[in-house]
């Protein structure tokens, strides 16, 4: 049985969908980092950063290499950069049109 694209979409997204995943993939951005490295650029506990690298290299937006004890990240694809620009610059579209709503509403209120 295949699997529709539309729900392995939606899976890819909701891999997305956690603060910590898209902070790590932007500390990523600027290349390779251990674990050491990521836990206080990315702010969280050492348990809950293992925790989500693990969810983000089964999906394979992450790869992970061992040197030593150390281990290091990498992002999987660079492609994933282009698409946190694309949210922000969606994102951006959203904020600036509610903005100038807002001030023709003010507008109106003082007429």
């Amino acid at each position: 049985m295949t699997i529709p694209i539309y729900q392995v979409k939606a899976e890819f997204f909701k891999t997305l969908g956690h603060p910590a995943r898209i902070r790590i993939l932007e500390v990523l951005r600027d290349g390779e980092r251990s674990v050491g490295e990521l836990i206080p650029e990315v702010g969280i506990e050492a348990s809950h950063l293992s925790q989500q690298l693990g969810i983000m290299r089964r999906a394979k937006l992450i790869y992970a290499r061992k040197v030593g004890s150390n281990v290091y990240y990498t992002v999987g694809h660079p492609l994933l950069f282009e698409l946190l620009e694309t949210a922000k610059q969606i994102i951006t579209a959203s904020l600036t049109e509610t903005q100038e709503l807002l001030e023709q509403m003010q507008a109106s209120d003082m007429e």
